[in-house]
């Protein structure tokens, strides 16, 4: 059930040039969001910004009643809300979307594919996984390493490993490039840009490991009923916003085969 509230600013964390979390809380109980689901957050005070923006959950913590997002600054929205400030508050419509297959059997190998923001919902999966004795792998990359954020933070739920295009840190190359990435696992998840998802999917619908995705495509109601973010699947046109934002790759080949 989608609910819109004021929530509160109760922190905020500037991560190197490209980033910054927002800890958010609206002071009563909140309803629980998937790994993988988003909100919609109104950004005032820019003018030239209308639209709700679509944001990932990064983390949900049920002890504080709080949800943590992890945002790149792309653009005058995202900018305005990197300027918040302890105390501000911000209206969002939550929770939003279809998450991630998180009931997996104790002992399961799972192994989280992350690029660039692409790593921020995989947090809270991976916290989640971690919890039910999914045994985790999380392989996160960039172009460089500034542009990996909080990736130690992920070192909580399993192995860590890291690849960047420049090799400044961990692998020199791309993450299915990772020695890591080629080992046997019950489910394959992941997150970041679409030429990285999609090389992740074939690798694993070649090797037979079930796959889910969470596309990135541009969205403006965050319900389905623009539909400026349908994509095409074998199962026909279907709104990311609404259906999605992830998919299992089974229902997905005409996706990530061309």
């Amino acid at each position: 059930m989608k609910e819109i509230h004021d929530f509160t600013v109760l922190e905020r964390h500037r991560l190197g040039e490209s980033y910054f979390s927002l800890v958010l809380g609206h002071g009563a109980e909140m309803q629980s969001v998937a790994p993988g689901q988003f909100v919609e957050v109104m950004v005032e005070g820019e003018p030239k910004v209308m639209l709700r923006r679509p944001i990932s959950v990064h983390d949900v913590n049920s002890e504080r009643g709080t949800l943590t997002l992890l945002v790149q600054i792309v653009g005058n929205g995202t900018r305005r809300l990197s300027q918040l400030v302890e105390g501000d508050r911000l209206n969002i419509v939550y929770p939003l979307g279809h998450g991630f297959t998180t009931d997996l059997p104790t002992g399961s190998r799972a192994v989280l594919v992350g690029g660039g923001a692409g790593t921020a919902p995989l947090f809270h999966l991976g916290k989640v996984l971690c919890s039910k004795g999914v045994d985790c792998t999380v392989i996160l990359g960039g172009r460089t390493e500034s542009l990996i954020p909080v990736s130690d933070a992920f070192a909580a739920f399993g192995r860590l490993c890291i690849a960047t295009d420049d090799g400044s840190r961990g692998h020199h190359g791309l993450v299915t490039q990772h020695p890591a990435f080629a080992e046997a696992y019950d489910m394959v998840y992941t997150c970041g840009p679409t030429p990285m998802m999609k090389a992740v999917a074939r690798s694993a619908a070649e090797r037979g490991i079930r796959c889910e995705v969470s596309l990135e495509n541009m969205m403006a109601c965050g319900v389905g009923a623009c539909l400026c973010c349908v994509t095409d699947t074998d199962q026909g046109h279907r709104c990311v916003c609404k259906d999605g934002p992830v998919f299992d790759i089974s229902t997905m080949k005409k996706w990530y085969q061309c």
